[in-house]
């Protein structure tokens, strides 16, 4: 999400402050009257394109249509995804050109490969989130129908990473993300189910504060508020099909100009599954428990305690790196029941194991000591020095390190 930001174009000469007076001064009365997500006019059959792509289509197969009008398909070919794939489809799409009469500059054939086998994967794994995550989008006020949205964004993939840096099944881009969520080395929200999910839901609420409809909103969360902004104010509309058809702007692509034309397709195919993918059994939702920790704790002594494997903690806590050997403070580890049951008593037993190995202090034997005078300097017993080095008499040499004990 946000892979675009449709910034400062001078020629514009139009400040995002003012744009954004103008949506606001233009979106009252359409809040209450028009329906949450409306198939506008003009989009009813790029919603249908998209069903077709997710729903008929495999990955194995590329479609070659109009961007313009996506109903209008050229003709479809069995090409499997690999390194030879570009060629073919590209010698594809410049037969289809000159078939047609069309020039290169006109734009009008594009190659889109199917995704029926993608969405359906999408669509079982979204049986382990979609539960929590409506209701966090209740909490927010936001409509629960924008759950579907990463089945656009990523089939809810929560490790999916674009080329362009978006990271997870919501598809934030660093910047954006950490407006909302923790995003370091060791850990990374964007990765986190629900964390992410919150954050998504103020993000649509605070594109659909500033648009005023839920059509740019959505829009917003791939192109973002502030181009979306100029857009209704360049074309002096707030209908999301006049910026499709008449807005200019390099950024403002296909990629854009679809995304809510993919959000109600999903939809449709989402609140009527099993007419799409009869038969289809979802996921088991996660039955997880939160625990925030409150100073570092070590990640490896914990697994054995806990009855869990590593594999298994950092598949319920994806937004921690792997290679983090301790987690930081403030960190809410995701534990389900049985082992979130025994966590406090194991995780007091490792920060006294901890602290107990910060308490050990060693000294360097130089000439003229003694144990004795190694003891008196420390405050601790010969009997305990000795005790602690496995010493069964007095004898010490120069260079040799002793372990000093602490209580």
């Amino acid at each position: 999400m946000l892979r675009r930001r449709a910034l400062g174009d001078a020629k514009w000469f139009v400040s995002v402050a003012s744009m954004l007076a103008f949506v606001g001064s233009t979106s009252g009365s359409a809040r209450s009257e028009a329906p949450r997500f409306p198939v506008l006019p003009g989009l009813e059959r790029s919603v249908e394109f998209w069903k077709q792509i997710f729903t008929r289509f495999s990955t194995g197969e590329v479609v070659f249509h109009d961007p313009q009008d996506p109903l209008r398909i050229y003709g479809v070919i069995a090409v499997p995804e690999g390194e030879q794939a570009r060629a073919v489809i590209e010698a594809e799409r410049v037969r289809i050109m000159d078939e047609h009469e069309l020039g290169e500059e006109e734009g009008r054939v594009r190659a889109q490969r199917g995704v029926r086998e993608r969405f359906l994967a999408g669509l079982k794994v979204s049986g382990r989130y979609l539960a929590q995550m409506q209701k966090i989008f209740r909490e927010e006020g936001v409509p629960v129908e924008l759950t579907y949205l990463p089945m656009v964004e990523s089939s809810f993939n929560v490790h999916a990473r674009s080329s362009a840096g978006a990271v997870g099944m919501w598809q934030f881009m660093p910047e954006t993300g950490k407006r909302f969520l923790r995003v370091t080395d060791a850990i990374d929200e964007r990765k986190d189910p629900f964390a992410s999910t919150r954050a998504a839901a103020r993000l649509l609420k605070e594109n659909y504060r500033i648009l005023g409809d839920w059509p740019l909103a959505i829009t917003a969360y791939n192109h973002g508020a502030e181009g979306i902004a100029r857009g209704v104010a360049v074309v002096g509309s707030r209908n999301l099909v006049d910026l499709i058809r008449q807005y200019q702007s390099p950024s403002f692509g296909f990629a854009s100009k679809n995304f809510y034309a993919e959000f109600l397709a999903v939809l449709e195919i989402m609140e009527d599954r099993e007419q799409h993918f009869p038969r289809v059994r979802l996921e088991r939702p996660l039955a997880l428990k939160e625990i925030e920790i409150e100073k570092p704790l070590a990640v490896q002594p914990l697994l054995r305690p806990l009855g869990i494997t590593r594999e298994q903690f950092f598949e319920w806590n994806p937004a921690v790196n792997s290679s983090v050997a301790v987690l930081p403070a403030g960190y809410r580890v995701r534990l389900p029941s049985a082992a979130a049951g025994r966590f406090p008593g194991v995780k007091r037993r490792v920060e006294a194991a901890a602290a107990a190995v910060k308490r050990v202090e060693y000294h360097r034997v130089s000439r003229g000591d003694t144990l004795l005078k190694i003891a008196g300097r420390y405050r601790v017993s010969v009997q305990a020095l000795r005790q602690a080095n496995g010493l069964s008499g007095h004898s010490i040499i120069i260079g040799q390190q002793l372990k000093i004990p602490r209580a």
